[in-house]
């Protein structure tokens, strides 16, 4: 497929756990279901979505230098990079893509500490709040990023 039209999804640490982990936070859908309806809605728009997930900080950071040249945007929600890795936010920076960054809570409702995303000011934009719907609304986002 067309570079142009994939797209990677990547979630960082814990987000395996979903379904199991605060379902009350994070919702009862575990990331098997979630990558499931990713990858259903990627193929309606025609969109090839590779999903990954690592719990691993350098993994991640291979993977966005991989995005850079094999892949038309990226998705990610980097969990609790989000608020301290500054070399995942250095990654996303280098690359000139279109990013969108998820979370399935609403992180400025919750502890202070997960109120600020060191991935935000390098970001073409976040969704979050909004559970596992928050991909399907990054992939419509992207979608029309890409397209333009």
């Amino acid at each position: 497929m067309d570079s142009r039209k994939k797209i990677i999804v990547l979630h960082g640490p814990n987000l395996n756990l979903l379904g199991q982990r605060e379902p009350e936070v994070y919702g009862f859908q575990n990331l098997e279901a979630i990558n499931r309806s990713i990858a259903e809605e990627g193929q309606k728009k025609g969109l090839d979505t590779e999903i990954r997930q690592s719990n691993s900080e350098g993994q991640l950071i291979d993977w966005i230098h991989e995005a850079s040249t094999n892949y038309a945007g990226i998705i990610i929600n980097p969990g609790a990079f989000t608020h301290y890795s500054l070399a995942i936010r250095d990654a996303l920076a280098a690359i000139d893509l279109p990013i969108v960054e998820v979370h399935l809570s609403n992180i400025y409702a919750r502890e202070e500490f997960r109120s600020r995303s060191v991935i935000a000011p390098v970001v073409t934009g976040q969704v979050s709040g909004f559970g596992a719907m928050s991909y399907l609304a990054a992939l419509n986002i992207m979608e029309d990023l890409i397209r333009k």
